[in-house]
């Protein structure tokens, strides 16, 4: 089918699973307080002063100081969530080195976004140490207000994960039982008529202090940018942690969210012909015009998710220490959508389990320590998708007459050992994984094909480090990858597993005597059978290629005596493809630029009249890129500067009445500069201002 107009090129993008995706308070203290989150096992607990995490479990499963983990690891604090207040992955990830968002532009039915020039949107999310689930058109949604921190892990991490990508993951840390009672409620409005109300209350449950509770939640009614796009929200998370003794701790964590988006958040491209080498004639994206691809009347996503689970950790003596970690998760997606004036439907059902069990051991050697980890985990994945076009009038659901499913297992049993001499850190760990699948594909009512995939892969990572006594960690590593995928590619045929591996040089530098840190890396990564995704006459479809990405990145923190934080980074990525077609061998990956830079300045008044006040601002610089692999300069993304800004004020300082009340206004794209972004040959436009103001009250 070749698309010739703008309207079927852009309504294209709403059909099939595959398709949806082308949318595709600082103390006034000289000393910060230092903020330690209790986990058992996951991404906590993570230790952090202000801006600055100093540990976490996230790099190693065990809990490592940063500076000793050889690796490039960047994270976003609980005070950086409570400044920024992001509303979405994306807007969380905005200042964190060697990610990209905004590849598609203004998009709020997927976190898309890529990671040292790798799509990490599927395969590189876990949630507290465990491998998100997701499947082709039910990708788990954030509520960043459920979080307590996010790990960004650069680098390969199967060694002790499994399932992930050569570019790393993202580990998103939960909120978990506070020893100490906690209670806050809040009020919100702003952009798009938003209306929003949150509460979070945590504490004891029984006099004994053995048993500690934790309630998030919100609800939330607002529309978006683009008036057919609702941003409606209800949240709540439970959680509740019994520690009878010093050695033993249970967490359950649950969660529920139904959320309504849009089924189709594209804009109407300009299309025209285009001859690729082989005589085909195609077409192709040449901009994208300001009419909304979609109808009003019929565009409604609505997805509700959960996911129960819970963290155990017992230790038997000094030496010996078990974790367990069990999550079940569920989504179910409904999405409308309106293609040359007739509806459309997909309907997706995704459940998935994850279990990781592992016993750490600590020792020594004669002059050399030991913290030996072993393991086991198993996830397991199945999803059941139906869709259905035209047929009935508007308004009215299509007959769903074409259905997918897939099951996936996968199993693996790992080691690792972390041996310290002297100042050197030597970490060792190695990996392996048995995996099936099976599909099935047809017209409902009717046989469905089947397709069969067992594989087995061993995965690896060897690196060393000096830590010296003035806080300077020189490092050097390897590590491959192993990650299984779910769906079909553009031929019909199941996508095969992804591998990669990576080479990665770099130095830490904690500022002695300061709560500052510096870090910077460079790296060289290869993926085999990655996954991306191709507008082809105007679908878009998941392919499979071989690439390439260099680069380096430098990083640094610091939340100072004075009132003032920082967060500033840089990173250079050239990515490029080395097998998929002859037209793009050797061409720039899409969207991926050179250049991105940021800086994030917030500044709490420590004294004097004005006492009370923050205020924050952020640039982000994303520079110019490739609208398609085939590099044609029609689609060349622009250079961007975005400008963020907050203001918060504590009432407490005006009237000791108000002790607790904070207000806040935070802006994203303040100067509401909105720009054409191109990606694997379809266009779209950046998200524009939006304006949130908060009322606060903690007691």
């Amino acid at each position: 089918m070749f698309c010739r107009s703008a309207l079927l090129a852009s309504a294209a993008l709403a059909i099939l699973p595959s398709s949806a995706w082308a949318q595709v308070e600082t103390p006034r203290s000289v000393q910060l307080d230092e903020i330690v989150v209790e986990g058992a096992g996951g991404g906590g607990p993570i230790t952090a002063n202000g801006y600055v995490a100093t540990a976490t479990t996230s790099g190693t499963k065990t809990n490592t100081p940063i500076l000793e983990i050889p690796q490039s690891i960047s994270t976003v604090t609980q005070a950086q969530l409570e400044q920024r207040k992001p509303q979405n992955l994306l807007d969380a990830l905005s200042y964190t080195p060697g990610a990209r968002v905004g590849t598609y532009g203004f998009d709020p039915r997927y976190d898309a976004f890529t990671i040292r020039g790798v799509d990490v949107t599927q395969n590189a999310v876990f949630r507290d140490g465990l491998r998100q689930i997701n499947s082709p058109n039910g990708l788990f949604r954030l509520e960043p207000y459920g979080l307590e921190a996010i790990n960004v892990l650069r680098g390969p991490s199967s060694a002790i994960y499994g399932a992930s990508t050569s570019a790393g993951i993202v580990d998103l840390i939960s909120k978990r039982p506070a020893e100490t009672p906690f209670r806050e409620i809040e009020i919100q409005g702003g952009s798009f008529g938003r209306k929003q109300f949150n509460f979070d209350l945590s504490g004891p449950a029984n006099p004994e202090k053995t048993l500690f509770y934790r309630l998030t939640g919100l609800v939330r009614d607002a529309d978006n940018q683009i008036s057919a796009i609702k941003d409606d929200r209800v949240f709540i998370a439970p959680a509740i942690t019994w520690k009878p003794n010093e050695a033993t701790k249970l967490t359950l964590l649950a969660e529920y969210m139904d959320s309504t988006t849009g089924g189709t958040a594209a804009y109407v491209n300009e299309y025209g012909p285009y001859i690729d080498r082989s005589g085909n004639l195609l077409y192709k994206s040449i901009g994208a015009t300001k009419v909304f691809g979609g109808d009003k009347r019929y565009n409604d996503f609505r997805q509700q998710q959960g996911r129960i689970g819970y963290e155990f950790e017992h230790a038997f003596s000094e030496i010996f220490t078990l974790r367990q970690r069990v999550r079940y998760s569920a989504l179910a997606t409904n999405q409308q959508y309106v293609y040359l004036a007739d509806p459309g439907l997909t309907r997706e059902r995704t459940q998935g389990l994850s279990v990781d069990t592992n016993i750490e051991a600590k020792f020594d050697t004669g002059p050399v320590s030991h913290r030996m980890l072993a393991g086991v985990d198993f996830s397991w994945l199945h999803y059941r998708g139906k869709e259905g076009f035209g047929g009935v009038p508007l308004g009215y659901n299509a007959t769903l007459g074409y259905r997918t499913a897939q099951s996936q297992t996968l199993f693996g049993i790992y080691a690792q050992d972390q041996i310290s001499w002297q100042n050197w850190r030597l970490t060792l760990g190695g990996r392996h994984d048995w995996f099936s699948s099976r599909f099935e594909a047809g017209a409902a009512g009717a046989l469905p094909t089947e397709t069969k995939q067992n594989d087995a892969h061993s995965t690896g990572r060897v690196a060393l480090s000096y830590v010296t006594s003035f806080g300077l960690a020189p490092y050097v590593s390897y590590a491959t990858s192993f990650v299984p995928n779910s769906g079909t590619v553009l031929s019909g045929a199941v996508a095969v597993p992804t591998t990669g591996e990576q080479v990665e040089a770099g130095v830490k530098y904690d500022l002695p005597g300061q709560n500052a840190s510096l870090r910077a890396a460079a790296y060289e990564l290869r993926q085999n059978n990655a996954v991306v995704y191709e507008v082809i006459n105007g679908f878009n479809r998941q392919v499979q290629l071989d690439m390439r990405s260099r680069g380096f990145e430098i990083e640094g923190v610091a939340s100072l005596a004075n009132g003032l934080s920082i967060q500033a980074s840089y990173s250079y990525n050239d990515a490029r493809i080395l097998k998929l077609t002859p037209e793009t061998e050797g061409n720039r990956l899409t969207s991926i630029p050179y250049h991105t830079a940021s800086l994030w300045l917030d500044y709490a008044v420590q004294g004097g009249p004005m006492h009370g006040l923050g205020i924050g601002g952020g640039v982000r610089y994303v520079g110019a890129s490739l609208g398609d692999n085939l590099n044609r300069s029609i689609l060349d993304n622009k250079p961007r500067t975005l400008v963020d800004a907050a203001l918060r004020y504590d009432l407490e300082k005006l009237d000791p009445r108000l002790k607790g009340m904070r207000v806040q206004v935070n802006a994203t794209n303040l100067l509401d500069k909105v720009e054409q972004t191109c990606t694997a040959g379809f266009c779209y436009f950046d998200e524009g201002r939006k304006v949130i103001a908060s009322l606060r009250y903690r007691w």
